[in-house]
């Protein structure tokens, strides 16, 4: 809520304190008489996961527009490319070698924030899912540039704490992956998709899907690294066996380089909204 709005509901804060100069008695100390929203057992209880799904899909929300954000430029990719002066350490020679897009992403996100910063940080917000890899790069490549960037993080076993250069206020935790997915794309001006695994895989697919049938407009939409792509799935394959039409390989563009990316995104013209599916039935 803007906090130049006038509200006419009580504080929440302090119907909260005001609960703590209650007389301590046997009703007053059990569960059943806390405020509800001051309740943690009962937030937690099975029963409540729509309310808390809400919640995931609210808080980030109002975070977002409290600072004016009105735009993101998408930066997916994989967690374990190294930076590299760390190449040595990869596991394979094969993600040595990708460590070069380390590099790209932290150039691409430097451009797309001085790009932000002339719109006083409103759009083309660099936002990545928080974590290691290329999508440290990115949060790193808006920080070079002075700006500010989003991360998206979740709640994983195996996941660390955000990078360090994703600006804190901005650096959200999610327990839904849908929710997540929600907001990265809810205000994407472009998805640039660096090489990748499963995650990776899954957030491409799922967002060109969307744009496929019409349930987001179609913006800019970047594979970085032809080789790698080309290599990982046979698209032309897919249009062959007729699963996708041959006008769906139009909804994306190969780059290799930071520079060709900015200038894609650039000169992009907005293609008309799609009346069907091409190639359904």
């Amino acid at each position: 809520m803007s906090e130049d709005r006038i509200s006419v509901f009580r504080d929440a804060h302090s119907d909260r304190s005001t609960t703590r100069q209650i007389p301590d008695t046997p009703q007053s100390r059990s569960p059943s008489y806390r405020l509800a929203f001051a309740d943690d057992e009962f937030m937690l209880r099975d029963e409540l996961r729509p309310v808390r799904l809400q919640l995931e899909l609210l808080k980030p929300e109002l975070l977002l527009a409290e600072r004016q954000i009105e735009s993101t430029i998408v930066l997916f990719g994989g967690a374990r490319i190294p930076e590299p002066a760390q190449k040595h350490r990869a596991h394979t020679e094969t993600l040595a070698e990708l460590s070069a897009f380390y590099d790209e992403a932290r150039e691409f996100a430097r451009l797309m924030t001085l790009k932000s910063l002339a719109t006083n940080n409103r759009e083309f917000v660099v936002t990545t899912g928080g974590g290691p890899g290329v999508m440290e790069a990115g949060n790193r490549g808006a920080a070079d540039a002075g700006g500010i960037s989003v991360g998206l993080g979740i709640v994983l076993p195996h996941e660390q704490a955000p990078n360090q250069y994703v600006t804190p206020e901005l650096a959200f935790n999610f327990h839904y992956f849908a929710i997540r997915k929600m907001h990265f794309l809810m205000r994407a001006r472009a998805i640039c998709i660096f090489p990748g695994g499963f995650g990776t895989l899954d957030e491409m697919f799922e967002s060109l899907t969307l744009i496929q049938t019409g349930r987001m407009e179609r913006v800019p939409f970047l594979l970085f690294g032809r080789a790698f792509w080309e290599k990982v799935i046979n698209w032309e394959a897919l249009a062959d066996a007729g699963t996708i039409s041959a006008e769906d390989l139009t909804l994306f563009r190969f780059v290799d380089t930071a520079a060709e990316a900015a200038e894609l995104i650039e000169n992009w013209e907005p293609a008309p909204p799609r009346d069907e599916i091409p190639g359904r039935l």
